[in-house]
């Protein structure tokens, strides 16, 4: 609308978003899906842990280590992420390792030893990394069709499937329904609800919308820009430049530190409960609920913050956040605030993995889906190595000053933080030639 004619002070032109194509829409709902899925069927596990420690007779030193070694096989297995998508595409690769990955956490439901959890650990940890890395470049797809950001808010469906199935595991805890028909429930309902939602995610090749969008030329503050190659001569890696090698480093350093203070309440928040306080299974398993809750806020929330701050500032808030919010668990530990420190914490990291995922795919210099799988891969480095670190230094310690790694894990968000975004100018506007107005445009 143009208002010149009647104001003296003309407002600022509204700036609407086209509707995207329908076949779009779909696909968002159907990545959503496999998102919500994929934070479901393992979270639902992370509340039965402590009968799975008491029922084979682990220390935590030895169940550090089997949840340590699990992410191993993510690490191996994302490896190949970016030819098995090469050869069945995003959308089957997501599709099929989701399933593997529901089928193996049957596995460690019924775990008898500690070798057994370790390998069923190992088996799920590699079909997650797949499916992780494939559900991310299909969004990246479908955000090239929205053409603004969405990617925050698939990640907000991860965390509100961790939540649900968080809410799932500490409920069946609380009843005592057996682990073995917990982990069959799951794959049957995760595995029939992930393979229903490939027939409406995209058709093609998972190039086509980089091929579009540079056919189509720049366009503005649009999500899906691909940017040309600043090097495009001297020596490569892996098809990468050394300038993008660096920067997907970079990305890989925020992500370790932001997978590991994820992992803490993941794998320590239940233990932490029992073992500080006397509280039900049920209330165990709220400090794992508490962080994926307040992250599941902070993603869907996130684009709007994003597109306010930037990533850059948007990730330094959110780690201080974290770390005063941990500073305070610890410091006075009661049931209310290591609640509220979880809840910081995944607060702080929320937008953190969708910024990383993005930024990587989008980076000059690199190969498509090799960025989103180098900076997936060394995420996975934070899932291995801290485990067994706060492990051993809660036996040595208690796991209560052992959970101080989780303030360092924020200063070292904050050091790599400069590779981030800084907030950019929102772009006018197209014209259009025949009314001088402006036209729908995404923001």
């Amino acid at each position: 609308m143009n208002d010149h004619a009647t104001s003296p002070v003309s407002p600022r032109p509204t700036r609407r978003r086209p509707a995207p194509p329908a076949d779009a829409r779909r696909a968002r709902w159907a990545v959503s899906l496999i998102f919500l899925l994929n934070g479901a069927s393992f979270s639902a596990i992370l509340p039965r842990y402590p009968e799975l420690v008491e029922r084979i007779g682990l220390t935590n030193t030895a169940f550090g280590l089997a949840v340590g070694i699990g992410p191993v096989g993510g690490l191996l297995a994302g490896l190949f992420a970016a030819t098995l998508m090469r050869r069945l595409g995003s959308a089957r690769t997501a599709v099929l390792f989701q399933t593997i990955a529901s089928t193996s956490h049957l596995l460690v439901y019924t775990s008898a030893s500690w070798t057994w959890l370790a390998a069923a650990l190992l088996l799920a940890a590699g079909a997650d990394a797949i499916t992780d890395i494939a559900m991310n470049a299909h969004g990246m797809r479908v955000e090239r069709r929205y053409r603004r950001s969405i990617m925050n808010s698939y990640h907000g469906w991860w965390s509100l499937g961790a939540v649900a199935g968080g809410l799932l595991g500490a409920a069946a805890a609380q009843l005592g329904v057996p682990l073995w028909a917990q982990g069959l429930a799951g794959l049957l309902l995760f595995g029939t609800l992930a393979v229903g939602s490939l027939r409406f995610m995209l058709t093609g090749h998972d190039t086509l919308e980089r091929e579009e969008l540079l056919a189509a030329g720049p366009s503005p503050a649009s999500a899906g820009e691909v940017p040309a190659d600043p090097a495009p001569g001297g020596l490569r890696i892996a098809g990468m430049s050394l300038r993008a090698l660096g920067l997907i480093l970079a990305l890989g350093g925020i992500l370790t530190f932001a997978g590991a203070t994820e992992d803490a309440g993941n794998t320590w928040g239940a233990l932490f409960m029992k073992d500080t306080f006397t509280v039900t299974p049920f209330m165990a398993g709220m400090a794992f609920v508490a962080l994926q809750g307040a992250q599941t806020g902070g993603r869907f929330l996130g684009d709007v913050i994003v597109d306010r701050f930037g990533d850059r500032a948007t990730a330094r808030a959110g780690a201080l956040l974290s770390a005063a919010g941990m500073t305070l668990a610890l410091s006075v530990p009661t049931p209310a605030t290591v609640l509220l420190g979880f809840a910081c914490a995944g607060w702080g990291v929320a937008t953190l993995f969708p910024a990383g995922f993005r930024v990587a795919d989008e980076l000059p210099g690199v190969p498509p889906g090799v960025g989103i799988t180098v900076v997936g891969w060394l995420a996975r480095v934070g899932f291995v190595a801290t485990p067994p670190l706060v492990g051993a230094l809660a036996d040595a310690v208690t796991l209560r000053y052992a959970l101080w790694v989780m303030p360092v894990y924020a200063l070292g968000i904050i050091a790599f933080s400069g590779v981030l975004s800084p907030r950019l100018p929102a772009a006018d506007p197209p014209q259009d030639p025949a009314a001088g107005s402006p036209s729908a445009s995404e923001t």
